[in-house]
């Protein structure tokens, strides 16, 4: 292909982006996106009731092979028949399916019948920090098992969140693949300790103020010897037999009270936004994983409702298939004292008789969390990391019990027990959810309608039009309507950074209606963009006329709607969020993806997002190498730009990216640039190193380079096209990446 045909090509892509298109139609998709489970619940419509289970041996590795017969069910205490038994590989697209059918939906209802099922696994995380609870030295530490975890351990097609019981990390506190919104995330993790000690000497400790509403004498005649030493005149309680120590005792148990309700509200919070949390997990498909980070804190039954918040926590986590792993931010606990913590003096020896419970029961909430959900500790040692890490392998697998209750069990708000063991089995672990509500208690917080939704109310349009915002600033995308997102951005030619906003809705799932002989639907889009901190910029919103067939055809559309934003942006961290709605039945979906835009001015060099296309060949002939240079005259055959990154195998992958680099008197750019096909963080292609042509540009600040990639021999599954370019005359390199899936 010749410099100016070359030229011309980049041309025409560069302004196909960036012109606004209110409708364009792409390739027909044979396989549209499915609408995926919404819930994972224990109680559903069917009366099933599920539990996920792991077994271990005394060597801690998981035990394969088991059957139905193999387990013994008892709730309550009484035995239960198991209606449905399967074993789980975790993150897998069969999982899904597994799922559905312990809750009593039909095979045939299940997701990808027939369908090829891709390799590759997925999981999804949620990092709870507690750091209400954390003290600053510890933050630290779980700031860096964090880190480790989403450096090292997080896989290709795996999903993490980092959140927090005071909210600090704000907008950020979102499930993302994206390892760049989540370094952020965990950047925002401040220290943040509560207090709970008042300024009266000798100093009083939560522990210990716990252990005075208990009534323990040594702890209360400790402190009202003090008292009675720092105040000789204190009065006696008028008509009291206790006289000057009675006054002293009761001083003590008001000062003890006064902490332990501070304590008790900031437990609450932290075991609140558990709850919220957990509760709002149900949304989505699959078991997930919580870590929850703490440094611990104390059940105080009588100033909270601690206990039976765990009670709800246990019974939503099983609702919404979430295992909770307890991590005592602490480590190696040698004393719960360190150099900078204020003690009271003790030479009776009084206090110290208790300090021997307080780190195993500062650790009680944290230990009951993750036992009666089905996960575990990882309490006292050094090496969190390697634990996690650990529970992460453990959870690859497991095994989905189900069974039909007792029907006069079913109305009740009864919070039952259950019991998992292995016949003839003793050595083995068995890990469980430990019970559930029959009917679960609704959330705490007040139910009232807001001024959208009464004035929704009253107009079908505003109803239509707030249900469409809401699922766009929803936590998790919905899924009624199939609906994908494509973000790119280059460097105009005029200085101008410019986001390319691309919706696709795919047309198979739009509802046609007959007018005058011809077929229309009506889809409604809207999307925002948002910084880092979640403030809205940019928005859109449009009403969109489909045509479909003429009436009597067989065929009810078919044809793939892309609608396409442009906005020019300044540098940062940016989320993008869209919905579409279909107007004849309702169906909403939404989408949203992050993007970071480099400052070019910082960088030596930078690279654009991969603008990607798929191209079908007229006639199916093997290239001699797997990826094809832009500078080889490609066939002419159809290519149409790609939204939701799913490809054919018997297509090419075209991509195009631009190459920003510092302005330069003395030589001309030197960049070479190597492509690879990535599944499951392993390479399956990889180009040598390629010199980037610079004859005929024009602006050697902004380089073109396009190539075709062959799927034909790649399997079907989750991929990445990842492309590296190399200065070598001022030694920097710049990577970028983009995830496609073959279908």
């Amino acid at each position: 292909m010749s410099t100016r045909s070359l030229k011309k090509l980049f041309l025409t892509v560069a302004v196909v982006l960036l012109a606004l298109a209110p409708v364009t139609f792409g390739q027909n998709n044979q396989n549209p996106n499915r609408r995926e489970q919404t819930e994972d619940v224990v109680r559903v419509n069917t009366d099933l009731v599920q539990t996920d289970v792991m077994v271990f041996d005394k060597q801690g590795r998981f035990v394969n092979g088991l059957k139905r017969e193999d387990f013994e069910l008892r709730i309550d205490g009484k035995p239960q028949s198991i209606s449905f038994f399967d074993q789980v590989i975790a993150g897998s697209a069969d999982e899904e399916s597994q799922l559905a059918v312990a809750r009593g939906a039909s095979l045939a209802k299940t997701p990808r019948g027939g369908i090829p099922v891709p390799l590759d696994r997925g999981r999804t995380i949620f990092f709870y920090a507690d750091d209400l609870h954390l003290a600053p030295n510890n933050l630290v530490s779980a700031r860096n098992v964090i880190l480790h975890h989403i450096e090292r351990e997080m896989g290709q097609n795996d999903e993490a969140a980092v959140t927090s019981a005071s909210g600090q990390i704000g907008f950020l506190q979102q499930l993302t693949n994206n390892k760049i919104v989540l370094r952020a995330a965990v950047a925002r993790l401040k220290a943040r300790p509560y207090l709970v000690r008042d300024f009266e000497r000798p100093p009083m400790t939560e522990y210990q103020a716990l252990a005075i509403e208990r009534n323990n004498r040594d702890v209360i005649d400790y402190f009202v010897d003090e008292l009675i030493k720092d105040l000789p005149t204190l009065p006696a309680i008028a008509g009291s037999a206790g006289g000057r120590r009675g006054r002293a005792e009761q001083q003590v148990r008001d000062r003890a009270d006064t902490i332990l309700q501070q304590a008790a509200a900031v437990t609450t919070n932290t075991l609140g936004g558990l709850e919220s949390l957990v509760r709002s997990l149900s949304k989505l498909p699959g078991r997930k994983l919580v870590f929850f980070v703490s440094d611990g804190f104390f059940l105080d039954i009588k100033n909270s409702d601690s206990q039976q918040r765990l009670h709800h926590i246990t019974s939503l986590a099983a609702r919404s298939g979430v295992v909770i792993y307890s991590l005592d931010a602490r480590r190696l606990v040698a004393s719960m004292t360190d150099a900078s913590s204020e003690v009271a003096a003790d030479p009776s020896g009084r206090l110290q008789r208790i300090a021997a419970g307080e780190l195993l029961e500062s650790q009680d909430v944290m230990n009951a969390l993750a036992n009666d959900t089905g996960g575990r500790t990882i309490f006292n040692t050094n090496a969190l990391d390697a634990g996690l890490a650990k529970v992460l392998k453990e959870t690859s697998a497991y095994y989905l019990l189900a069974w039909r209750p007792e029907r006069e069990e079913q109305k009740t708000d009864k919070f039952r027990r259950i019991e998992i063991s292995i016949i003839g089995r003793p050595e083995v672990t068995v890990r469980f959810r430990r019970g559930f509500f029959d009917v679960e208690p609704p959330p705490g917080a007040r139910q009232t309608k807001s001024a959208d939704q009464k004035s929704a109310a009253a107009s079908p349009e505003k109803a239509a039009e707030a249900k469409l915002r809401a699922a766009i600033t929803a936590l998790f995308p919905e899924r009624d309507l199939p609906v994908s997102l494509s973000l790119t951005w280059i460097d105009t030619p005029e200085k101008r950074q410019t986001l390319t906003i691309s919706l696709q809705v795919n047309g198979q799932a739009v509802s046609f209606n007959a007018e005058e002989g011809k077929q229309k639907a009506f889809v409604d889009i809207a999307g925002s963009v948002y910084d880092d901190e979640g403030k809205a910029g940019a928005s859109f919103g449009d009403r969109l006329t489909i045509s479909g067939p003429t009436t009597g055809a067989t065929s009810n559309g078919g044809r793939n709607l892309v609608y396409s934003y442009p906005v020019t942006i300044h540098p940062g961290l940016y989320q993008v969020r869209v919905g579409a709605r279909d107007e004849k039945t309702g169906r909403i979906g939404s989408a949203q993806d992050w993007i970071e835009i480099p400052d070019i001015s910082k960088n030596k060099i930078v690279l654009s997002s991969l603008i990607v296309s798929e191209r079908t060949p007229a006639s199916v002939i093997a290239p001699a190498s797997s990826v094809a240079a832009a500078d080889r005259r490609p066939p002419q055959d159809q290519v149409s730009v790609s939204v939701d990154h799913r490809f054919q195998r018997n297509s090419f992958l075209r991509f195009l990216v631009f190459i920003y680099t510092a302005a330069r008197t003395d030589a001309r750019p030197d960049i070479t640039l190597q492509v690879q096909i990535l599944r499951d963080d392993q390479p399956v292609i990889t180009t040598s190193l390629r010199k980037v042509s610079t004859e005929g540009i024009p602006d050697l600040t902004r380089l073109p380079y396009a190539a075709d990639v062959s799927l034909e021999h790649l399997l079907a599954g989750h991929y990445i096209l990842q492309v590296t370019a190399i200065d070598r005359v001022s030694k920097t390199t710049a990577l970028q990446h983009m995830r496609f899936e073959i279908e």
